[in-house]
């Protein structure tokens, strides 16, 4: 968590829009990115679209660093926990949310180090790493972007070692272990650049606010599973609390944040990035039901066999509700109700029967197109906004968006 030093406002390292220069929306004065460790400094990517390959040298760099402090504490440490995390944070990732980052940064009129707005894309990256090793603890997927994950590769290690007690119980406690180091290590790196930073008090609440707003989807997310809730508004309330938020909408404000932008961007940046990110998790949800592993990186529909609440499951219910369709209520419904507990392919031809994949479909562009009114809105320039509109287009996979203007 980021100490009381980076909720002071620091002075120094400015380099944000020259006065007069008429660059970005409303941002105060000085706006900046600060001059904090020496990773990500030096030349930026072009494009916000760009930000994914300089943030791998920055993430590169300032793991290397941690995994040195590591073997000085222990090196049993550093081998089985500080390096399986590194080794997950580099394995890849879309790193959307480094982009959204910089993206916000330039449509407050960020100018100057460019390395700032990556050590906080590389900071979320590693905040998604800590979400990503938890959630699948959580959810018992054996499988992460086409690699065992973490749990199960400290379950393999378990094994191989011949190691006293439960593999499952050694290896849940070491991931949920080396989750809190990439956490650990992100409120790090997030605080090194905040304290860089005049506008450190402002970074620190953003990435307070949304760290807490994580934990709740989670939470929310198992306890609607515990119920059998099938609300489609709570699996909205709950797909933005664990997704949405920290996808777009808080690295957006992070980027602009750190460039200074004024209250009323802000908010106008928030809702753009709400939208697009409630997006994304909705064609998430569809590419869990939907896609090829070989591309998503997951195990084939897991969420469908664990009748896990989406909004895809939630309108799929109400739709067969309401139409009387009773095949599909038995095949929908809790798998242990469901004739044979369901087949997959049961499931997936539900979700088309009742028409809920066209209405996903419907919403999601519906999202993307709000976000870029919204983004329009607060006066980001022409450039800003094709920039976002091509990030949009790739997270929620919505080509008809890439003009950068809302229809």
């Amino acid at each position: 968590m980021l100490g009381p030093r980076a909720a002071r406002a620091v002075t120094g390292g400015g380099t944000g829009p020259h006065p007069g220069s008429g660059a970005g929306i409303g941002t105060r004065a000085d706006s900046g990115g600060g001059t904090g460790p020496q990773a990500g400094r030096g030349q930026g990517p072009h494009t916000a679209g760009e930000a994914a390959l300089p943030v791998e040298a920055v993430l590169a760099e300032y793991l290397q660093a941690r995994l040195g402090e590591a073997r000085r504490v222990d090196a049993v440490f550093a081998e089985e926990v500080a390096s399986r995390v590194a080794a997950f944070v580099l394995r890849g990732g879309k790193r959307l949310r480094t982009a959204f980052v910089r993206c916000g940064w330039l449509a407050a009129g960020g100018t100057g180090d460019p390395g700032a707005p990556l050590r906080i894309g590389a900071a979320l990256e590693l905040l998604q790493a800590c979400a990503l090793v938890h959630d699948d603890v959580m959810d018992e997927s054996p499988v992460r972007r086409g690699a065992p994950a973490v749990h199960a590769d400290f379950a393999r290690t378990h094994r191989a070692g011949r190691m006293r007690g439960s593999a499952a119980s050694y290896s849940a406690t070491a991931a949920v272990l080396a989750g809190d180091l990439a956490l650990a290590w992100a409120d790090d790196l997030l605080t090194e650049t905040a304290l860089d930073s005049p506008y450190g008090q402002e970074l620190h609440g953003e990435w307070q606010a949304m760290r807490c707003e994580m934990v709740a989807g989670q939470y929310l997310d198992m306890r609607a599973q515990a119920t059998g809730s099938a609300d489609p508004a709570q699996a909205k309330n709950i797909a933005t609390l664990k997704s949405a938020l920290y996808t777009v909408e808080r690295p957006l404000a992070l980027g602009a944040s750190l460039a200074g932008a004024d209250a009323r961007a802000l908010d106008g940046l928030r809702s753009a990035g709400r939208c697009a990110g409630l997006a994304f998790q909705l064609r998430d949800d569809l590419l869990g039901a939907f896609g090829d592993p070989a591309v998503t990186g997951k195990p084939a529909a897991e969420d469908l066999r664990a009748r896990k609440l989406t909004y895809l499951l939630a309108v799929a219910l109400r739709l067969a509700t309401e139409s009387g369709d009773t095949e599909a209520l038995a095949v929908l419904g809790p798998e242990d109700a469901a004739p044979g507990g369901g087949t997959v392919e049961g499931i997936r031809a539900a979700l088309e029967r009742t028409g809920a994949r066209a209405v996903v479909e419907q919403e999601i562009a519906r999202l993307a197109e709000s976000s870029l009114g919204h983004f329009a809105a607060v006066g980001a320039d022409a450039r800003a906004r094709r920039e976002f509109a091509a990030l949009v287009a790739r997270a929620v996979g919505t080509e008809r968006v890439r003009n950068g203007e809302s229809a």
